[in-house]
């Protein structure tokens, strides 16, 4: 299979294809006699792996530890091994990104509900306490 119809069955540019084969996660492919690289089937599989890792968030470094390297099996407990911690990793984004939800709908509300009569360097120093913002600056301000 020529570079151009392993894009078009992967949906991937050949020169992320080239950048792979550059990095290492696909073998380099045997040339023809005209010189055009010819790709084994399975490329395709590997390269639909490796993007469809990314789209998971692991590395190139991450995907290319657990791919079978030339003719060996996969490393089923390494592999297991990466999805696990990535899954405890997006796990603590999750709670990264609720806890951030709170603080800002907090925080809108603060500045939504600004007492009459404060001026808006006033408001701000009330809205960063809300936030439990404490640093020598802003001491410097009231």
């Amino acid at each position: 299979m020529k570079i151009g119809d392993l894009a078009k069955a992967t949906g991937l540019t050949p020169s992320r294809i080239r950048y792979y084969e550059a990095e290492g996660l696909i073998s380099a492919p045997p040339r023809q006699d005209n010189g055009y690289r010819h790709y084994p089937p399975e490329t395709a599989l590997i390269l639909m792996l490796i993007d469809r890792a990314q789209g998971f968030g692991f590395t190139l470094e991450q995907i290319r530890q657990v791919l079978p390297q030339g003719k060996e099996s996969w490393n089923h407990e390494g592999l297991i091994a990466s999805l696990e911690s990535r899954v405890e990793e997006i796990r603590l984004l999750q709670q990264q990104l609720r806890e951030n939800q709170t603080m800002i709908l907090h925080l809108i509300s603060g500045i939504e509900n600004r007492p009459e009569g404060i001026s808006c360097q006033e408001n701000m120093l009330r809205v960063m306490r809300l936030m439990q913002v404490d640093t020598p600056v802003l001491h410097s301000i009231k």
